[in-house]
């Protein structure tokens, strides 16, 4: 039996949360996602301002494969090694494993092996994107999807792993805030967002990735084609997942375990699988 002290201050936090829910927020009620998401922006430029440095200085062109695979690991340890040195959840019943961070970083994992072990096949010949890595011997994708005249570099899975990171958070923020801003018509809004921000982030990388710094090793056949429709097919594997990425620990009370949080990240996987299956009986290949 509690005190009716105890039941009041009770109240008055259950009614402070409720308030919070009913303003406009850019980041989770959850204090635990909420701080990952924090965590993952504030490491976006770094890793972004680590590749641009490799790009300006053409270092992948002479450090080799285990050079470049060091790179890869440089830009996406950090993602799960600085969380699990500086955060501790203990106070809010969370071992390292429960924690937001780890969680998405297995999410991210998964769909981000599955875009690269599939996705790329279709890239390669629908959207005629080119690799050209002679100093690589290392590499990972599907044999019975495809043509199988490119493969996919190992390196090309870790520095999937910061992307995916940045551009699923920044579009949960962005979608977070207009979500709770109570739109009119909100539930009709939310699919042309979501549809919205993909196609952005799928064009905003592509411009910034395929740039003369590293045209010898990566290009697109047709630059202008694949920004105006190839952009809306790569948006394709964002529209899979962010919808399902949202509700991951969205709530203040929530915490998927780690088996629904891999469910959800193959779902999601198997979904771009589909979109893209389907969307290439409609492109013609660039």
């Amino acid at each position: 039996m509690t005190s009716p002290a105890a039941d009041h201050e009770a109240s008055v936090t259950q009614a402070g949360a409720a308030a919070d829910s009913a303003r406009p927020h850019w980041f989770s009620e959850n204090p635990s996602k909420a701080w990952g998401e924090k965590f993952f922006l504030i490491y976006s430029p770094i890793w972004m301002s680590l590749i641009g440095l490799v790009m300006a200085l053409g270092i992948t062109d002479r450090v080799g494969e285990w050079g470049f695979i060091a790179i890869g690991l440089a830009v996406a340890l950090p993602l799960v090694v600085v969380p699990a040195l500086v955060r501790d959840e203990t106070s809010l019943g969370r071992a390292w494993y429960q924690t937001y961070w780890f969680k998405a970083n297995l999410y991210i994992g998964i769909f981000g092996f599955a875009a690269n072990y599939f996705g790329s096949e279709y890239f390669f010949d629908i959207l005629g994107m080119v690799y050209d890595y002679p100093m690589i011997e290392l590499n990972l994708d599907a044999t019975l999807v495809g043509s199988g005249e490119q493969r996919v570099p190992i390196v090309m899975y870790l520095l999937t792993q910061a992307y995916f990171i940045t551009y699923h958070t920044t579009a949960m923020v962005l979608l977070r805030r207009l979500r709770s801003s109570r739109l009119p018509f909100g539930t009709l809004v939310w699919p042309v967002l979501v549809v919205v921000v993909a196609y952005s982030w799928a064009w905003i990388e592509t411009r910034a990735m395929a740039n003369p710094l590293i045209a010898t090793q990566f290009h697109y056949k047709d630059m202008d084609r694949m920004l105006a429709y190839g952009s809306l097919f790569y948006s394709l594997y964002f529209i899979a997942s962010f919808p399902i990425f949202y509700h991951l620990d969205e709530k203040r009370s929530t915490s998927w375990s780690l088996t629904m949080t891999a469910g959800a990240a193959c779902t999601a996987g198997l979904i771009m699988l589909f979109l893209l299956d389907f969307a290439a009986s409609i492109f013609d290949p660039i």
